[in-house]
């Protein structure tokens, strides 16, 4: 166990000194809270309000918080004294306002809870749709992954620190832990952006760890690191005359090659990469701290001092405390006995896999440790086969290929040390290198399966194609990534709703390769299965993972408003009603297809059901095209993952109604096939969302949004913005309830209606789940004997009209907040001056709603019990109903016997 008490260099008075200067975000008289403005509270509120040196602003904010959603939660459900409950309070608030004073330390040790416990609480606290705004959730996503990452490394840090050490006295200790933590905490603190990359902040801690074994005396050292010290180590250190001192640069300080391989080895740790960030990461650091020509063991008082600084800087949590067992850094014990486990034979011989625990860094060695043996006989340059096949073409493709190659190469290393630190470019190239590796492997696996299949030897359109080339590429460096990232304390990228902004590059997960290459989500999509079976060494983890990127672009990435997906679609539409997409009809077929990435990527020049030998050339002006091949894939991919996502949410929901489930999916269906704009910048889960409760609405079934959404957060790889941060028109956003209110119910609210007459439209047959293309187990889901007759027709009525039928299926029963912003909604519901809308937020950029809370004191929308403001939109809808409504409502009953004659 590590020491139990901190030298004279580590502050331990100074934990309540907050930075004052950084608090309020209003005038200076609210710098400091004054109780008599507080009276209104409860006085431990207060009082603890001051101990966090909160403002005014900040106090009467968190008092509404609490006030308005918090008190009134049950009890059972919140194992938290009113005391933790209100500092969980004051901390959203104070995030809010930008006006947190104290570190996050300082703040837990006032509370008195830990980081874990904490960030538990703040979760459990967030049961309405805006009580966690999207700003405080990724500051407490990217404590949780700091924290993780953090404590990952202390843990291994104290493992290898007493192998490499006898037994010590406990002062000699205590003095070289705290030395070479604190030199590792300021040197990822300072010299790496992105402090949760796992592998490079371990690969770091190995060069600190070097720093301080080699000035260790030979006695102390244990086998293998005794013998791997070099005896030049040793020698007596050299001095800089007194002549010379003042003018001569600190020497670089000198590696122990030996050493430090040792070090690798022990952690299965690449010892390229590590000599990389030796000479260009540590040295520097090393320089900027000077310390480059330091002999023996740097100065613990310099090192904290330097630490504190940057600590208070930050404001987030004192990681020196992990040395002392602080409880505000104790994990839960559920994180201490999680590990991943290992199949590995037995000594005997015998097929039998041990589970062997494997710590988050052991499981991110081991992967890129497989990588690198898979690849071990590849190049970064193309193979004699490959140029052959360059050779075979009408068009000979190899200078543009590595002139592609080489400027996506520089682009990648350059936003590579962007986003993890300005020393850091080494890393990038030979991470890229790999990339590259793996791109022209799979490229000439890719083109050997199509000489096979077609019996053709000239892939001039192919090699000749810009977008295959780049998502190929693209797609070999998101292996890569992934695989650096490790599984164990990934912080996702799946997350990301679509909409969400932020300007810092917190990690190198997906999609950020496509940010990087500009490479558009549907194209990068065209290449993943083809990539999964042209590379039988992918590992399944790693299979998931891609699959999981095919998910996201699917749900979300490929519906950006800039997105070819688009084109497609408006092509596809303009061709007539035969030239759908994807016919429904074809939903309750198996999920069979032979198309490869030549087929999507060439598409939609080719026909679907025989490709020809040879690429064929684009249609000349004034024949109809030929459906495109990638765009029929596409959906098919998509209904059925809509619908399995749709069967997992109902099956938390409805399970009491399973007559409703093809009705909402025949909805869902329709949405994505007909009125797919409702797509644009959106999220699947959304439309998913929207039409669970309108078909629930129209049918007198009580299910209210904030079931919805909370069965939604339970579900895996979803994200919180997706119902909090939904597109509702020209870059303003706002919840899911608005989105619904405004958007997808004035759209589609004829063909909502449909289901609630005596002859409700035909329901679209159940997608049949296939075996998964990626070698998953198959998933069997129960299928329909329904049978698809038509679908359903497009709404004539003006999305702006309001009838008696269709206001039933607003969201009137979960509180908008005030009723003046309210009322801005039932204007912009009755308005067609789209302009209205802009007035919510108070001016030209507009923002979205600050209070929208669900079922406010238990009311229920779908009883038509009232709230503040509701009244009113009752009322404005009341005179919606006229005599031109009722024409248009006749006329629609006039088409639906039309369309559907009696039998």
């Amino acid at each position: 166990m590590p020491p139990k008490k901190r030298s004279s260099g580590t502050p331990q008075k100074k934990e309540l000194k907050g930075n004052t200067k950084s608090g309020s975000p209003d005038s200076s008289e609210n710098a400091v809270l004054s109780p008599e403005r507080h009276k209104d509270k409860e006085s431990e509120f207060v009082s603890l309000s001051e101990e966090l040196q909160a403002t005014n602003p900040i106090c009467d904010h968190a008092w509404r918080i609490w006030e308005r959603e918090i008190r009134s939660m049950d009890k059972a459900n919140m194992p938290y004294s009113n005391r933790h409950q209100w500092g969980a309070c004051l901390f959203i608030a104070g995030m809010e306002l930008d006006g947190i004073s104290l570190t996050f330390t300082q703040f837990l040790k006032v509370v008195g809870l830990s980081v874990k416990q904490f960030i538990s609480l703040v979760r459990k606290m967030d049961v309405n749709v805006d009580t966690i705004s999207p700003k405080v959730n990724t500051a407490l996503k990217r404590l949780e992954n700091k924290y993780n990452v953090t404590l990952a490394l202390y843990q291994r840090f104290v493992k290898t620190c007493e192998k490499i050490s006898a037994e010590l006295d406990k002062a000699k200790r205590t003095e070289l832990w705290e030395s070479s933590w604190t030199m590792f905490l300021l040197a990822k603190g300072t010299f790496l952006q992105m402090e949760d990359d796992l592998v490079i902040a371990f690969q770091l801690l190995l060069c600190v760890l070097e720093f301080f074994t080699k000035r260790f005396t030979p006695s102390l050292l244990q086998s293998p690191y005794k013998s791997a010290v070099s005896s030049s180590t040793l020698s007596p250190p050299t001095r800089t005359s007194r002549r010379n001192q003042g003018k001569a640069k600190p020497r670089p300080p000198e590696m122990d090659v030996q050493l430090l391989e040792t070090l690798c080895k022990e952690s299965d740790c690449s010892v390229d990469e590590v000599k990389n960030v030796y000479q260009t990461t540590f040295c520097a650091f090393l320089d900027s701290v000077g310390l480059s020509g330091l002999q023996g063991l740097p100065p613990m008082e310099t090192l904290s001092k330097q630490y504190e600084e940057l600590y208070h800087k930050n404001k987030d949590f004192d990681a020196r405390l992990f040395l002392v067992d602080d409880e505000t850094l104790s994990p839960n014990k559920t994180e201490v006995s999680k590990v991943e486990m290992t199949p590995r034979k037995n000594l005997s011989g015998d097929d039998v896999a041990i589970p062997v625990p494997q710590t988050p860094i052991r499981a991110a060695m081991n992967s890129i440790q497989q990588l690198r043996v898979d690849l071990t006989s590849a190049s970064d340059q193309p193979s004699s086969n490959l140029l052959v096949y360059y050779k075979n073409c009408t068009v000979d493709p190899t200078e543009e290929i590595r002139k592609r190659v080489e400027e996506l190469g520089q682009v990648f290393i350059k936003r590579f040390a962007q986003a993890v630190g300005q020393h850091c470019e080494g890393l990038g190239r030979k991470r890229f290198n790999l990339g590259a590796q793996l791109y022209y492997k799979v490229m000439e696996s890719m083109l050997k399966s199509e000489e096979k299949r077609l019996s053709v030897q000239n892939f001039s359109k192919l090699l000749n194609n810009a977008a295959f080339h780049t998502s190929l590429l693209a797609c070999a460096l998101e292996v890569v990534m992934a695989t650096y990232v490790g599984n164990s304390l990934k912080s996702g990228g799946f997350g990301r709703s679509s909409g969400a902004s932020d300007s810092v590059e917190t990690d190198l997960c997906f999609p950020w390769i496509l940010d990087v290459f500009r490479l558009p989500a549907f194209d990068f999509y065209k290449v993943i299965e083809s990539f999964i079976k042209a590379e039988p060494t992918l590992k399944h983890d790693m299979m998931k993972h891609l699959e999981q990127c095919e998910h996201v672009i699917m749900e979300s990435l490929a519906w950006k408003a800039d997105s070819p997906l688009f084109d497609l679609l408006k092509q596809s539409r303009e061709e007539g009603p035969g030239e759908q997409a994807e016919p429904p009809a074809t939903l309750n077929q198996p999920l069979h297809h032979n198309h490869t990435a030549a087929d999507l990527y060439l598409s939609p020049v080719r026909p679907s059901r025989q490709p020809p030998a040879t690429e064929a050339e684009p249609p000349t002006p004034g024949t109809k095209a030929l459906r495109s091949n990638s765009l029929s894939l596409f959906y098919k991919k998509l209904y059925r993952m809509a619908y399995l996502r749709l069967k997992t949410l109902f099956s938390h929901l409805l399970t009491s109604h399973p007559e409703l489930e093809p009705i909402i999916w025949t909805l869902l269906q329709h949405t994505l096939q007909n009125e797919y704009e409702l797509m644009r910048d959106r999220h699947l889960d959304q439309l998913i969302m929207s039409a669970m409760y309108a078909i629930c609405k129209v049918k007198n079934v009580d299910l209210r949004f904030k079931t919805i959404v909370t069965a939604y957060k339970e579900m895996p790889n979803t994200n919180q913005e997706t119902f909090k941060r939904v597109l509702i028109r020209e870059g303003q956003y706002d919840s899911i309830i608005v989105f619904y209110n405004l958007v997808f119910m004035q759209k589609l609210k004829t063909n909502i209606l449909q289901y609630s007459s005596p002859r409700p439209p035909p329901l679209s047959p159940i997608p049949r789940i296939p075996c998964s293309p990626y070698k998953n187990s198959p998933l069997r889901v129960p299928g329909s004997n329904n049978v698809y007759v038509s679908p359903l027709k497009s709404s004539r009525m003006s999305p702006v009209v309001m009838t008696p039928r269709s206001r039933i299926l607003i969201s009137i029963g979960e509180s908008f907040g005030s009723a003046d912003k309210f009322q801005k909604i039932n204007e912009m519901v009755s308005s067609t001056d789209w302009s209205l809308k802009r007035s919510l937020g108070g001016g030209s950029a507009p923002k979205p709603l600050k209070r929208l809370r669900f079922d406010m004191d238990g009311q229920d929308e779908a009883d038509g019990s009232k709230s503040s403001g509701e009244s009113t939109l009752i009322q404005k809808l009341a005179e919606m109903s006229s005599t031109r409504t009722r024409m248009q409502e006749q006329k629609l009953k006039e088409e639906s016997v039309k369309e559907h004659p009696e039998p």
